[in-house]
């Protein structure tokens, strides 16, 4: 007579835990950034110069340090961004109306047809990220990473075991 050992059944194999949305949306900032990048070098722009471009569009009269924290580069940095794009005609900067050595940027004419190219570009990259994606699903993505950034932004206190 064949005896045949009892033996407990294999465990059901656990799901995967859902990825983070914070490595979501690292994911996707790196396959933004990669593509845009790509776009961007088409009309002689790098991404930083891109952001400080905008920046302006939205926020006339920005000095190079404000648009340094804004786009996460030292000071140092943004000023060799900002007097390239002013070397180039796509900014002008004037004195600060209190006075002192601070500078305001300003868009010239050339820089915002330049901005309306490479938004173009965006709006490509955009329409295709976008393709399966409802208008309302847009208008509550937009929602929560708008609140996502606005509070790491206000100095959130994270506690980083």
């Amino acid at each position: 007579m064949l005896v045949i050992a009892s033996r407990t059944p294999p465990a059901a194999p656990q799901s995967a835990p859902a990825p983070r949305l914070s490595y979501l949306v690292f994911r996707l900032e790196r396959r933004i950034r990669a593509h845009l990048d790509d776009s961007l070098a088409r009309h002689g722009v790098t991404t930083t110069e891109y952001m400080a471009l905008s920046e302006l569009r939205t926020r006339d009269g920005l000095s190079s340090a404000e648009l340094a924290r804004i786009a996460f580069v030292t000071p140092q940095a943004m000023n060799l961004v900002i007097r390239d794009l002013e070397r180039r005609g796509l900014i002008r900067r004037d004195p600060h109306p209190a006075g002192g050595r601070v500078l305001c940027a300003r868009l010239t004419s050339e820089g915002v047809s330049v901005l309306q190219r490479c938004d173009g570009s965006l709006d490509d990259i955009e329409t295709v990220m976008l393709a399966k994606v409802d208008a309302t699903m847009r208008g509550t993505l937009r929602e929560g990473l708008t609140l996502c950034a606005r509070t790491l932004r206000t100095g959130a206190h994270l506690d980083t075991h």
